[in-house]
């Protein structure tokens, strides 16, 4: 059985972690290198940063989070947010990033994620794709962009597929029905995207209790368990995670 990875994810704005529900009603959460220093003590496999109001602010992510964040850790860190252009991915890889995560600009030119994994290689890009529940689409969940704002009229999941056969090495569902709640994964969304995909599929949105991680894997299909509420807040810790997986007979990497 393949190693499941624990990723806490950083929401950023104005240079901070901050956390909403439904991605709105945002609360300061600290500091952004503090956390990942702290994250990588206690054991996450890799981290993600993802600057929420850069495409809704019609900018890039701000590259000195991304070099101060990615100075203070040695796990793998993807950075997503802003994402527009093969540049911009350079220039975020260039400032420390392992990976680069798109979803807006992906869904406007899906030949960028060709070009992408073309250039830097497909473990190097995740696409994130934000739904809603939709009954009118053939999964029925429709696909949302700019930050969760903007229906496209798209199938989810149909999206998903196209975009591993465009050479995206790991997908990113977050279901706008659950995220910020701690109310759970939507495991019907995630075992959606990973019965439809082969690479890794992150479960994202919800995490509130030890029994969601588990339930993300073994129901949702999910390979690395995104959370962000319960780590920022220190409800859960990550090592109290693995250990949970652990006896519960998932394969986990456990520092001595």
């Amino acid at each position: 059985m393949s190693l499941i990875s624990i990723m806490p994810c950083l929401d950023m704005k104005n240079g901070r972690v901050v956390k909403g529900i439904h991605f709105t009603d945002l609360k300061e959460a600290g500091d952004p290198v503090e956390h990942a220093a702290f994250y990588e003590r206690e054991g996450a496999d890799e981290l993600a940063m993802l600057d929420i109001a850069a495409t809704l602010e019609n900018r890039k992510t701000r590259l000195e989070w991304v070099r101060n964040v990615s100075a203070a850790i040695r796990i793998p860190l993807t950075v997503g947010g802003g994402i527009a252009s093969l540049q911009d991915m350079e220039e975020v890889i260039a400032a420390g990033a392992s990976k680069v995560s798109m979803n807006s600009a992906a869904v406007k030119d899906p030949e960028l994620v060709r070009q992408a994994a073309a250039m830097f290689g497909s473990e190097k890009v995740t696409v994130a794709v934000d739904a809603r529940r939709n009954p009118a689409l053939p999964s029925g969940f429709e696909l949302v962009v700019s930050g969760g704002t903007r229906p496209v009229g798209q199938d989810a999941v149909a999206w998903a597929r196209q975009c591993q056969d465009l050479g995206a090495g790991v997908i990113l569902p977050t279901s706008m029905d659950g995220d910020g709640t701690k109310a759970g994964y939507d495991l019907e969304f995630t075992r959606a995207i990973s019965a439809a995909v082969s690479v890794p599929v992150v479960a994202s949105g919800g995490a509130g209790t030890l029994e969601h991680f588990y339930d993300a894997v073994v129901q949702g299909g999910a390979r690395i368990l995104l959370a962000a509420s319960v780590f920022h807040f220190r409800i859960l810790a990550i090592r109290q995670v693995k250990e949970y997986l652990r006896q519960r007979g998932l394969s986990v990497r456990l520092e001595g």
